[in-house]
């Protein structure tokens, strides 16, 4: 199957089976934003109990914070959001739909990319175990030609890119005769600078109102407020922060579902450090948060790291974690060595001292910070990506099943009577009863018991527990894995701890650990 179609696919599972809808589609919906339903939010959950548990217990030295959305507008002007939190937006004139500059390059490099791996592909199918891929790479007239246009292009576009050149970028774009998808023309505007803050004002009238911003990250909560906790919780260096919550773009070219929203969450931790140490510790970093993903075993193939060109005006070393989502690999997570840039502003612009005394050292210093910073919903995307399965049966029928990490599956077991009468509702009823304390379940009397673990299969619920009359008489059950559909009878009794080993994030956690 196409790649495309199994994003449109995960798309349409996402809405039919209790995910994520559309925001206010009753009313034709809004660009953009979306609503996570009664199985997304269960998933979405799990995956934050997954990363704040990773974070908070197993690290001594790292707690966390909320801090709110509202925050006094001088932070932005400190942090560089006002003046340069900016994307390069262009117009095509046929179509009136504008773009992002830079991921109209970006998709053109990646247009390379795919020309280079079909090509790859090819000669991989055509010499089978006798094909030497390193040294076809290096010999393809083809190959070669085509990674001598994308490595010019790229090399171009990360100049203009870091001088944020917008005439050069715009230049690119015709050069590369890269073309609107709607019009199909090249009839582009000049490229422009546009500012992605949302405004608002707070005060009880027009006169005494003070324009504010909803915030377009998490971190500088966690900067503003370091010294409180760092005093208050008695922290050494090193220590770190950690926060989950929402924040705010106004995002031009929002696209591919919830991969890019106006209104999204982050994970992130804030990780303060000597000034002189931040390199070991962004390795260690980089290190830790990647075992972290390949833990829920999706594959070590599907993640690589991507070292920012372009830095931030904040770091001195960047990279992202990528994961190769239906639409190519794209960022999960980011991480940065962000310098003193962040607490040095915030004293600057607040005339506060916030320095920090180490007394080992007896003396005062600005912290260095290493960030860790999660999208949740690109997290949560990814996994449903890569767990979305169609399944030809040994029978001929196709199953749709979601193989999610037990531990972060929607519901963990499906607990259903064989007929809804005899006795058959009620003992079901007593099993959800015992187990509902430990992990979340679900009761299920409609339709047949295969059109009922079909059910099951689409939302991703690792266990199924069938009641019938054998049960009445000696209390063992039929217990049915999602996977491997295998079945087999258990008591009842052994229920609890068969499936809380495998469906709890401490499973998880402790496969981290290992």
């Amino acid at each position: 199957m196409a790649q495309e179609d199994v994003f449109k696919k995960v798309v349409s599972h996402c809405k039919e089976y209790g995910f994520v809808f559309p925001s206010s589609e009753i009313y034709d919906g809004l660009g953009a934003v979306y609503d996570y339903g009664q199985n997304g939010v269960e998933l979405k959950n799990n995956i934050k109990q997954y990363w704040w548990q990773s974070m908070v217990l197993m690290h001594e030295n790292i707690v966390g914070i909320d801090s709110s959305v509202f925050m006094h507008p001088t932070i932005w002007k400190a942090s560089g959001h006002v003046d340069a939190f900016n994307d390069p937006l262009i117009d095509n004139r046929d179509s009136k739909k504008r773009y992002r500059a830079d991921v109209l390059i970006e998709d053109q490099i990646a247009k390379y990319d795919e020309k280079i791996e079909k090509e790859v592909a090819k000669a991989r199918k055509r010499f089978g175990e006798a094909f030497d891929e390193a040294k076809y790479r290096e010999t393809s007239p083809r190959v070669l030609e085509e990674t001598q246009k994308r490595d010019a292009l790229h090399q171009r576009y990360s100049d203009a890119m870091n001088k944020m050149d917008l005439e050069e970028l715009r230049q690119i774009i015709l050069d590369e005769q890269i073309v609107c998808p709607i019009s199909g023309t090249r009839n582009w505007t000049e490229v422009r600078q546009f500012n992605l803050m949302f405004k608002t004002e707070m005060g009880s009238t027009a006169d005494a109102s003070m324009t504010i911003y909803l915030r377009p990250e998490t971190a500088q909560g966690i900067f503003v407020n370091y010294l409180n906790v760092q005093k208050t919780g008695r922290m050494k260096i090193p220590f770190g922060i950690a926060q989950i919550g929402k924040a705010f773009r106004n995002e031009i070219v929002a696209r591919q579902f919830i991969f890019r929203m106006r209104e999204f969450e982050q994970m992130e931790m804030q990780f303060f450090i000597k000034p002189g140490t931040e390199l070991d510790w962004f390795k260690q970093w980089k290190q830790t948060r990647m075992a972290w993903h390949q833990n829920l075993g999706f594959g070590a193939e599907n993640y690589r790291f991507h070292d920012h060109e372009k830095l931030a005006h904040y770091a001195n070393a960047a990279t992202d974690i990528e994961f190769k989502m239906p639409f190519g690999f794209k960022e999960v997570e980011g991480i940065h060595s962000r310098t003193d840039f962040d607490l040095s502003q915030h004293e600057k612009f607040s005339g506060k001292q916030i320095k920090y005394y180490d007394p080992e050292l007896g003396e005062s210093y600005t912290p260095y910070v290493i960030e860790t910073s999660i999208g949740v919903d690109r997290m949560f995307l990814s996994v449903m990506c890569h767990s979305y399965c169609e399944e030809q049966l040994e029978n001929g029928e196709t199953r749709v099943v979601l193989r999610l990490p037990a531990a972060l599956a929607p519901v963990k077991l499906a607990v259903m009577p064989l007929v809804k009468k005899e006795g058959l509702p009620e003992k079901a009823r007593q099993i959800i009863d015992d187990l509902k304390f430990h992990f979340n379940c679900q009761y299920d009397e409609k339709d047949s018991i295969g059109k009922r673990y079909r059910r099951q299969d689409a939302i991703g619920t690792p266990y199924c527990v069938t009641v019938d009359f054998d049960t009445l008489q000696d209390d063992t059950v039929t217990l049915r894995m999602r996977d491997t559909m295998e079945q087999r009878r258990v008591k009842i009794s052994e229920l609890r701890s068969i499936i809380e080993d495998e469906v709890t994030i401490t499973s998880l956690l402790k496969k981290l650990k290992q």
